[in-house]
């Protein structure tokens, strides 16, 4: 069957999805329009499906209900030839790296090339040099990622996911374990690189701070539905109790400190008297 493409200003656009894992509702009838050329983050608390989002708009898992459109194209009418063309224009960086510890960073960059292309080593190495420049290692070029801290480390991988000149780059909790400077760095890499190469940048985090400085808009998440969507000036002014309480990282809120549990002194009796 032919696949599905449909021309818009939005890079991805993903309308009534539902996903359920087991007898757990992940996504109910979801919308999300992610615009072209921009950075758009999703945030929410941990467990609300952020990754699994990213996995169903690259073609890993498929929504049972509702369309998902990744540069007009409906991703799940994709024929497996089809899917592979459209994640070539996908950069992808993994919330460790996923850097192969026995190859040095140079051929960590140069493998997507490597594997996607017919190019002339000659030219592999120039595009190397290019996207290690572009994140400022290139003289880092032979080392070892064992050799690397976790900010280089997540550098290298940026520039191997940039490696294939990517319209999307879809970054999964980029900023986590990082320290200040390095969090500092990452964050303007990526804005830098979106804007320079004209990408859409799609971030999952729950960074807030990190994120309100490099977004142009966010979708905060939560029990399957958006609760929130605006630039970062706009949910940091929202009403709205529950995302007041994410944005401002309160503990008491909406979302409550105890998990759900029987009464606490009638527990604690009916233990004392078994």
């Amino acid at each position: 069957m032919a696949s599905e493409e449909l021309k818009s200003d939005n890079a991805v656009e993903i309308t009534g999805l539902r996903y359920r894992v087991g007898g757990k509702m992940i996504f109910d009838r979801m919308n999300i329009s992610i615009a072209r050329g921009k950075v758009t983050a999703i945030m929410g608390p941990s467990g609300t499906g952020k990754t699994t989002l990213l996995r169903i708009m690259t073609g890993q898992v498929l929504g049972d209900r509702g369309r998902v459109l990744v540069e007009g194209k409906n991703v799940a009418r994709l024929t497996a030839d089809e899917l592979y063309d459209l994640r070539r224009q996908m950069g992808f960086l993994f919330q460790n790296g996923a850097l192969f510890t026995d190859s040095s960073v140079s051929e960590n960059v140069a493998f997507p090339l490597r594997e996607h292309t017919r190019l002339p080593e000659s030219l592999i190495r120039h595009i190397v040099l290019m996207k290690l420049q572009a994140v400022g290692l290139r003289g880092a070029a032979q080392l070892m990622p064992t050799e690397l801290s976790g900010g280089m480390a997540r550098r290298v991988a940026l520039a191997r996911a940039i490696a294939m000149d990517p319209k999307i780059i879809f970054y999964d909790e980029p900023f986590a374990g990082l320290d200040p400077i390095s969090m500092g760095v990452i964050v303007r890499l990526i804005r830098r690189l979106n804007d320079s190469l004209g990408l859409t940048s799609i971030i999952v985090s729950h960074d807030v701070e990190e994120v309100s400085a490099v977004s142009d808009h966010s979708y905060l998440i939560s029990d399957g539905k958006v609760v929130a969507y605006g630039t970062p000036q706009e949910l940091e002014h929202n009403k709205s109790a529950w995302v007041r309480q994410f944005m401002k990282g309160l503990a008491d809120g909406p979302v409550p400190f105890h998990y759900p549990a029987p009464d606490y002194a009638t527990q604690l009796l009916g233990e004392e008297h078994r």
